[in-house]
């Protein structure tokens, strides 16, 4: 069994069945750094930064924290939140590299996975079938590149203050949303970058977007992962209309990690899809 590893951006801590490691990215301000392990405390993390009114940032993990997940495993999967956005995939390509020189005869491959969250999970996911089907270290590489390309994500959220205020939007952008209900309703870009699709009043009109994206791009019913930060009331009433439209859809929602949890800020929820 190969190991897989993902920074805590896939907001994974284990995956049932699979080797897994996850790798801690830090959110920080001039006070404080809350590591997104399984020791964070999210809902306490998403209060004090309400509250907090100074600067707050995002770090990727440090080399060694990576070589620390690589373990000995001889074969390792490693899947990165979106370069377009963060460090974190050239840091995991430092240690792959790192790793190779103490261990020549392993096999690493770093994924630059172009998304983040529940999509970034249906990566690993894909990898993890792959790999207990005994394909090998080069098809499971192929397939898994041609299956980020069937997926897609897109979220709904109440703010950008954080995603402003570390340059992933335009601070104009920032400043329509949360005003009188608005929501802010978004996709990924093929090359990784948060692009903005429409500007919806209230969760309702805001999942009926979302649902009409994922059909124009050709959702049938596959594989839905919903991740909220602090939203399970609005994740159970995504479930319902999805599994009302499509009765056979593979669904699952859960609570944000740390990272997205940040960026989504409370009340967020983020969608990832099959979509072909």
């Amino acid at each position: 069994m190969a190991r897989i590893v993902a920074d805590s951006s896939a907001d994974l801590l284990e995956l049932e069945g699979a080797d897994f490691v996850s790798v801690a990215m830090n959110i920080s301000t001039n006070e404080r750094t809350f590591t997104d392990d399984s020791l964070l405390d999210v809902n306490e993390m998403l209060d004090y930064m309400e509250k907090y009114n100074g600067r707050s940032f995002t770090s990727c993990p440090g080399t060694q924290a990576w070589l620390d997940a690589f373990g000995e495993a001889d074969v390792i999967y490693v899947v990165c939140l979106t370069s377009a956005l963060s460090g974190t995939y050239n840091s995991a390509r430092t240690a792959a590299d790192i790793y190779l020189e103490d261990h020549p005869d392993a096999k690493i491959h770093v994924f630059d996975s172009l998304t983040t969250g529940p999509e970034m999970r249906l990566l690993v996911e894909r990898i993890a079938e792959l790999d207990k089907k005994g394909v090998s270290f080069e098809e499971v590489i192929e397939q898994a590149e041609e299956y980020v390309k069937t997926t897609g994500v897109f979220f709904s959220f109440k703010t950008l203050h954080n995603l402003a205020q570390n340059g992933r939007v335009g601070k104009v952008a920032a400043a329509a949303v949360g005003v009188l209900g608005l929501r802010i309703v978004g996709t990924g870009s093929e090359e990784g970058k948060l692009e903005m699709l429409a500007k919806r009043k209230g969760d309702n009109h805001a999942a009926a977007e979302i649902f009409h994206q994922l059909e124009e791009r050709g959702f049938l019913g596959g594989k839905i992962r919903i991740c909220h930060a602090d939203n399970e009331e609005l994740a159970k009433k995504y479930e319902r209309q999805f599994k009302k439209r499509w009765p056979d859809v593979d669904f699952l929602a859960y609570p944000a990690r740390g990272l997205v949890s940040y960026y989504a800020e409370r009340g967020g929820i983020i969608v990832g899809a099959e979509l072909i």
